[in-house]
């Protein structure tokens, strides 16, 4: 039950008032808010003051039987000493949050992630363990909960008292990095209203659900002055309206852009980069570009992604000799265009790029064994090769195997119809480093609409004798160190077997032809299974093997005869006898502590 509190009258009031400032005298001033009245002492909530501000008793305005005057805290609650601001703070009107908290965020509350210093309390050197703010929690805490709250719950935070809104204001000024999700009616206001807060910003990540322009891109260079990193992603509905001349202007002006990743620019038509640390360039959805001048000479990263229309009239030749002059310190090459052809092949190993370590060439059909061979004959140390889309066939792969066979660690070739399972089973024999390989859509069903029978009429035996043979195709893999393998879409697989004991994931999606019984996975590591779209039957083999897999190497232990011979007992593995070879018995703990294997289907 409720226990009525003791009454405090007006005299008590005073008493306490007095003893209060008597104490506030000698105790040093609070980093904190109060809430407490800071005449009298008593409890905020509720509360009528009866003390003017001179520190004399008022006449009782209130009836002491008002439950608010009536009931208050305890004793050692109102003889806590006043906060010594709080005479100030009751004639003002300060804000109790952050300078925009008056946007409206409501539902569409934009996603932030923020981060920040160590240092809880950055410019200053006290100790953070011992200093407190208002309820007893040190500031070293209220840090670690506050950064990683979202801009709603921050704001809120700031509401609570003066030292959360302290805190908040800390945290802002130490945020390093900031990913924001742009709502369309928070637009550039909130952008911003956030952006100056955070003068310490170096990395900036925005995903944008409104169009973005000039005025956007100026209020970031405005406000970021110390910017290293940006990425702009935007949405299905958003419009990217900067054109190459703003764009080129920011990164004039931004002489500490390191990374600049952007999307959606099809209305740039040209572009003119001109910096001295950029080393990282990601455009996607170009289109059309009349003018490409790079003048970068640190540039060590570039991915271009052009728009998959037929009247884009983009000269790759002429850009490609230009970034391979401008830009002679390039590493990784990412170009995803359907007007790639042997041509601009040509044209970039003629760059002579001696560091060039990773290449994608992706969606250029025109791109043959001839390309192959132009690049491996200028760039043979090659660590990540993609040519997803090409027209390479086994002949290629063949090039590839003998020129990158000791550092080749990535192969991806999605998309090329002209692979057969011959031509992928030699790569991943003659590769030992090879570590990743996709190989979607290339054993492929290629008469999955049309049907064999309505094609006999028109075609000769061995043609279609042949083309049956390509149709349903086996795959046989065994790799040491092979830890990723994409087969998604290769519906015209017949049979697959895999010995890989380092293989993590496996991606088998599609693969609707692929026979139950003639599923065979030997990998230990496996952790991720994708299966979206297989047959019922496949996809209970899947799991029955894996399961299989797991269940033999659990509590594999060897048994050891107790000293009178009288039974025999499984021996934990502090009694188990050591073998002589160490690599087995890492590779025997790593398999029993293995988690479970996933088969996802979504």
């Amino acid at each position: 039950m409720h226990c009525p509190l003791p009454h405090i009258s007006s005299s008590s009031a005073t008493a306490v008032s007095a003893s209060a400032s008597a104490s506030f005298d000698l105790k040093p001033a609070k980093r904190r808010g109060s809430y407490n009245c800071g005449r009298c002492g008593l409890p905020k909530k509720g509360h009528v003051c009866q003390v003017s501000p001179d520190g004399t008793t008022t006449s009782a305005s209130t009836p002491t039987s008002t439950p608010a005057a009536a009931i208050t805290q305890t004793s050692s609650s109102a003889a806590r000493p006043p906060n010594p601001h709080s005479a100030r703070q009751s004639y003002s009107h300060l804000r109790r949050a952050l300078d925009f908290d008056d946007i409206d965020i409501r539902h569409d509350s934009p996603e932030l992630d923020i981060g920040v210093y160590d240092n809880p309390l950055p410019g200053r050197d006290p100790d953070p363990d011992s200093e407190i703010v208002s309820g007893g929690l040190l500031v070293r805490c209220l840090w670690e909960i506050l950064r990683r709250l979202p801009p709603a719950g921050l704001m809120a935070a700031g509401c609570v008292c003066k030292g959360w809104r302290e805190t908040t204001k800390r945290l802002w000024r130490a945020a390093e990095e900031l990913r924001l999700l742009v709502p369309p009616k928070a637009q550039l206001r909130f952008i911003g209203s956030v952006l100056q807060k955070c003068p310490s910003l170096t990395r900036l990540s925005l995903k944008m659900k409104s169009d973005v322009d000039a005025t956007m891109l100026a209020c970031i260079a405005f406000s970021c002055p110390k910017l290293e990193s940006m990425e702009i992603s935007t949405s299905d509905a958003a419009v990217n309206r900067i054109t190459g001349d703003e764009l080129g202007r920011f990164v004039a002006d931004k002489c500490c852009l390191v990374s600049l990743k952007m999307e959606g620019c099809s209305n740039l038509g040209s572009y003119v980069l001109s910096s001295s640390s950029l080393s990282t360039l990601w455009l996607s959805d170009l289109y059309s570009l009349s003018k490409t001048v790079l003048n970068c000479p640190n540039l060590k990263e570039i991915s271009l992604e052009f728009s998959r229309q037929e009247n884009d009239i983009t000269d790759l030749i002429t850009l490609v000799d230009g970034m391979g002059r401008s830009c002679p310190r390039l590493q990784n090459i990412h170009i995803a265009s359907i007007r790639l052809s042997h041509a601009v092949v040509l044209s970039l190993t003629a760059a002579n790029l001696r560091g060039l370590r990773m290449l994608s060439l992706v969606l250029g059909s025109e791109i043959t064994d001839a390309s192959v061979a132009a690049i491996a004959s200028s760039y043979s140390g090659l660590e990540l090769l993609d040519l997803s889309g090409s027209s390479i066939t086994d002949s290629g792969i063949g090039m590839i195997c003998n020129v990158f066979q000791n550092t080749l660690s990535s192969l991806l070739l999605a998309l090329c119809p002209n692979i057969t399972s011959s031509g992928i089973q030699f790569a991943t024999a003659q590769l030992p480093l090879l570590e990743l390989m996709d190989c979607g859509m290339t054993i492929c069903d290629l008469d999955s609409q049309n049907s064999p029978s309505e094609e006999s009429d028109n075609q000769p035996p061995n043609t279609l004798k042949s083309k049956l043979h390509l149709m349903y195709q086996k795959l046989i893999i065994k790799h040491s160190r092979l830890k990723k393998l994409s087969l998604w879409g290769c519906s015209g697989l017949e049979a697959l077997c895999l010995s890989c004991p380092e293989l993590n994931d496996l991606n088998l999606n599609s693969c609707k032809n692929l026979h139950p019984e003639k599923l065979l996975l030997q990998c230990p590591s496996l952790q991720n299974v994708h299966a979206s779209g297989c047959e019922e039957l496949l996809i209970g083999a899947i799991k029955s093997q894996v399961s299989d897999g797991l269940a033999s190497v659990e509590n594999h232990f060897p048994c050891k005869r107790l000293a009178d011979g009288s039974k025999r007992v499984q021996a934990p593995s502090c009694l188990s006898q050591q073998s002589d070879d160490g690599d087995d018995d890492k590779k025997r703990r790593r398999m029993v502590g293995r988690q479970s294997c996933n088969v996802l289907l979504d």
